[in-house]
């Protein structure tokens, strides 16, 4: 299958291909990978939050059956294969896109499979702070929101920042899979050319790119945790 791969012939077309594609299917990758990230963020960390404080000895208890609720549709929706829930998000990425196909349509079930994923990370994050200092906070009268905001998270920060270092490279590799319904990227140039048109370097380069992205996000995002990290620095 690779015997042909380095050949001249092939190596100058994935070159042609490269130098007219490559740009903007970097360009289209990160921009679902980010916007997909943020939006997952926004809805993971307050959910995660309220997994750890509305427990019934939490600072802030919700009604029992609501968190069995949350607790069973977080682990539903992990549960999901990725090409089967992109394939049941359609009607909601029509509601919101108004198309299933193309770049913008794969951000929709990017974050469906990615808060669930985010709210499990800080949930655990949240769960390492001392509860020592929950009870000093709570001893010289901070409210709920109080301890959630100025205690819990400033705390959980090296934590969460790894966290959310391990979800922007998930969704990166996501991204790669979005091809199959025509979302833009590295994925669907590796998809279209590795897998339909039996291009495999054109393929192996989009997989290298891809490769590179996920070890730079996670390089960067390690640095930072560790920089936050006040442990670190005494």
């Amino acid at each position: 299958m690779f015997e042909r791969i380095f050949e001249s012939e092939a190596v100058a077309e994935a070159l042609r291909i490269v130098q007219s594609e490559f740009l903007m299917a970097i360009w289209e990758t990160l921009y679902v990978t980010i916007l997909a990230t943020f939006f997952a963020i926004v809805i993971g960390l307050p959910l995660g939050a309220l997994l750890v404080v509305g427990e019934k000895d939490g600072i802030m208890p919700i009604p029992g059956w609501l968190l069995s609720f949350l607790n069973v549709l977080i682990n539903l929706l992990r549960s999901v294969p990725f090409l089967i829930l992109m394939i049941m998000a359609f009607p909601l990425t029509r509601l919101i896109v108004g198309t299933v196909v193309g770049t913008t349509a794969s951000i929709p079930p990017l974050v469906l499979a990615a808060f669930p994923f985010i709210a499990r990370l800080v949930e655990t994050a949240l769960r390492e702070v001392d509860r020592n200092l929950i009870e000093m906070a709570q001893s010289m009268g901070a409210t709920p929101m109080q301890i959630i905001t100025k205690v819990l998270i400033p705390e959980a920060v090296p934590s969460l920042i790894s966290s959310m270092t391990t979800a922007i490279t998930t969704i990166l590799g996501y991204t790669a899979m979005s091809g199959i319904i025509g979302g833009g990227g590295l994925g669907k140039i590796a998809i279209n050319y590795g897998y339909y048109r039996y291009k495999y370097l054109v393929m192996l380069l989009a997989v290298i790119l891809l490769i590179a992205m996920v070890q730079t996000f996670q390089s960067v995002g390690t640095k930072i945790a560790i920089k936050s990290d006040k442990r670190s620095r005494k």
